[in-house]
């Protein structure tokens, strides 16, 4: 039977919210690997002088924890 971590990650993005969700692949992916997964729990959106000025998100990265 395999184990499945979750790590809940903060991330954000001056694009899209596509670009947010990727960005926290890309730095989790650093340290952690096996990334099965993304659960995107919270999508906010920054408004600065009537327009989006920043995307962000909360994201559960789920990964299977290596056999030892």
């Amino acid at each position: 039977m395999g184990i499945v971590k979750v790590l809940e990650v903060i991330s954000s993005s001056e694009n899209s919210i596509e670009e947010a969700i990727q960005n926290a692949v890309t730095e989790v992916s650093k340290t952690v690997h096996n990334i099965d997964s993304v659960y995107v729990k919270d999508i906010k959106a920054h408004v600065k002088d009537g327009k989006v000025s920043s995307y962000g998100c909360v994201c559960k990265i789920s990964f299977r924890v290596d056999k030892l």
